[in-house]
């Protein structure tokens, strides 16, 4: 089943497809030319669960100065000892829910994505091979949870809200599980995986 499963998200990697950002919805944005982006990375970590695959997920301290109590993928900004892109994913999947670098296996990188916040986001696609005890760093996360691979790859499960945003209208993704509500540029990049898989079937 891992092998199968590696092999679907890979299949998925390879299909093409652009960049995303938070202004996706709101083609009437008009962003600042020559802006600077702060890289970051985030692991898209599928492991198999009790009822199939599922993602690992982490809900934001609710104390956090930025984005607190919201739903994210384990990442964070590059630091200046990372490599590259999928050291940090890894450093910070390590730091924020315990999850070991030997328990992954990375199977290559999404489109980059744009956030609000000045971040270029890179997606690191990864499954983890092995049974992982997770232990959720207190001071930035309070919760890690899974939602089942199916739903977050099922562009039908995907719904668009909006709310007020620095004066106007922004529109945004969301995929509800449960009593998580995943929106934001986490839905964005989830989003953005579920089309892959979609165009796969």
């Amino acid at each position: 089943m891992a092998a199968d499963l590696a092999a679907r998200l890979q299949a998925a990697l390879a299909v093409p497809s652009p960049a995303s950002s938070d202004f996706d919805l709101n083609p009437g944005t008009v962003l600042p030319e020559g802006r600077v982006l702060r890289p970051a990375a985030v692991l898209v970590g599928v492991q198999e669960g009790a009822c199939g695959p599922e993602v690992v997920l982490t809900k934001r301290a609710s104390h956090l100065r930025h984005h607190p109590g919201q739903i994210a993928l384990p990442g964070g900004r590059q630091d200046a000892g990372d490599s590259d892109l999928v050291i940090t994913a890894l450093r910070e999947a390590r730091e924020e829910i315990g999850l070991p670098a030997r328990a992954v296996e990375v199977l290559g990188m999404l489109p980059a994505h744009e956030t609000v916040t000045g971040y270029q986001v890179t997606p690191v696609l990864a499954t983890i091979t092995e049974p992982v005890a997770f232990a959720p760093e207190p001071g930035e996360v309070a919760e890690v949870f899974a939602v089942p691979l199916v739903h977050l790859t099922d562009p039908g499960q995907f719904r668009i809200e909006r709310r007020i945003w620095r004066g106007t209208w922004r529109n945004y993704y969301i995929v509800p599980w449960g009593p998580y509500y995943i929106w934001g540029a986490t839905a964005r990049i989830l989003r953005g995986l579920a089309e892959r898989v979609d165009r796969c079937r």
